[in-house]
């Protein structure tokens, strides 16, 4: 019988392994009608994960409400405190959304016009001080003369046409998002934090009836700690970004500093990568601050700008954020780079969280290896 069981397994693993070559051939075989065949289904169903990627997002605020709405003793509110929380969470980012577009986006935009406008002067007035420089200065060297010499053959009116940018950026937003493909997103966002309860535990026995026991408890444990880290990490560095950005904005603009909001805007949302955004941001403003303001102006700006990220990460960030990921700054360093050099900008802000959950899974198998050793030894001793 085992013999029978045995060599079914057998023919089992090399019939599946045959398949999987022939799929594997077709798909080279065929490469361009594949990918044409998997990009029209994700274009199908790109609305659809958007949509779960907006409900994620939006989980833990709806749950905040629906807590809310549940403690009304009035019975209409508290039967439907999940329809109501969601309603009230939508109102409340259309709310925030109309004011963005309202007040905040044309004050940024018209600091990046006037900004863009000025570069030709700014340029004008630096090659001027480049050459009042005395002769034996290290920067009149022949390599620096040349690439200065590089940098005015460029035409840079060609990059500064901000109608043409924005237009082009229009443009491409609505190539891979149509306006039905949003209202789509919206509408299967709402109906999954509706009847996420029944979602989530459809999954739930569906892996479980799956995998065995302990795998199914392994997968629920690592699952609730991802979500728990990555949605933590999202939400209140997205908060913290834009309390930065406020706090920034308002104290280069009691300081006269040029384009203020836009510098404002601009460190509060590289603040959201931790240790290297700050730094970045605040370098670029200073060199910003230094050609519109001088020197003075410069010194001034980067005291308070300092003294403002200190009081974020020693008190507003914590706060935010609750409990630390506990991770160290050389491995999120690490992280960040890496996540920027492979994945651009998205993946410097999801690197924290992503290295976050990989230190866990490290750390539990640490930990399982060390406590296996130990019962093998203890065993070895006994016999």
């Amino acid at each position: 019988m085992n013999e029978i069981k045995n060599n079914w397994k057998k023919w089992l693993y090399w019939f599946v392994l045959g398949v999987a070559l022939i799929c594997i051939y077709k798909i080279l075989d065929n490469y361009e009608n594949v990918m044409g065949t998997l990009n029209t289904f994700f274009g199908v169903i790109s609305p659809f994960l958007i949509g779960i990627f907006i409900a994620y997002l939006l989980y833990m605020p709806s749950r905040k409400f629906e807590e809310l709405y549940g403690k009304i003793k009035i019975k209409f509110i508290s039967k439907k405190a999940r329809v109501l929380g969601v309603i009230t969470v939508y109102i409340i980012i259309i709310v925030a959304i109309s004011i963005l577009c309202a007040v905040i986006l044309p004050i940024v935009f018209e600091s990046i016009t006037d900004f863009i406008s000025s570069i030709p002067h700014y340029i004008a007035d630096a090659m001027n001080a480049y050459n009042n420089l005395p002769q034996d200065s290290i920067l009149k060297s022949q390599i620096v003369q040349d690439e200065i010499h590089n940098l005015q053959n460029i035409d840079i009116k060609q990059y500064l046409d901000v109608e043409a940018i924005l237009g082009y950026l229009i443009n491409a937003i609505g190539a891979i998002f149509s306006i039905v493909d949003i209202f789509i997103a919206i509408i299967v966002s709402v109906y999954i934090l509706v009847d996420r309860r029944k979602i989530l535990t459809f999954f739930k026995k569906l892996a479980g009836a799956i995998f065995k026991e302990r795998t199914y408890k392994n997968l629920d444990k690592y699952f609730n700690n991802s979500n728990e880290i990555f949605f933590k990490f999202i939400a209140s560095q997205f908060l913290d970004a834009i309390v930065v950005g406020i706090l920034v904005s308002i104290a280069m603009t009691i300081m006269g500093v040029r384009y203020a909001p836009l510098l404002g805007f601009f460190i509060g949302i590289f603040n959201m990568i931790p240790y290297v955004g700050a730094i970045i941001a605040t370098v670029i403003a200073a060199l910003i601050t230094l050609i519109t303001g001088g020197l003075s102006q410069t010194i001034w700006m980067l005291i308070v700008v300092i003294i403002l990220q200190q009081i974020d990460a020693n008190i507003i960030n914590p706060r935010i954020v609750g409990k630390s990921l506990k991770i160290s700054p050389l491995l999120v360093l690490f992280a960040v780079t890496f996540g920027g050099a492979y994945f651009g900008i998205l993946g410097m802000f999801l690197a924290v969280p992503v290295i976050a959950v990989i230190k866990i899974l490290l750390d539990d198998f640490i930990n399982y290896r060390e406590t296996k050793k130990k019962k093998e030894k203890v065993v070895k001793e006994e016999l």
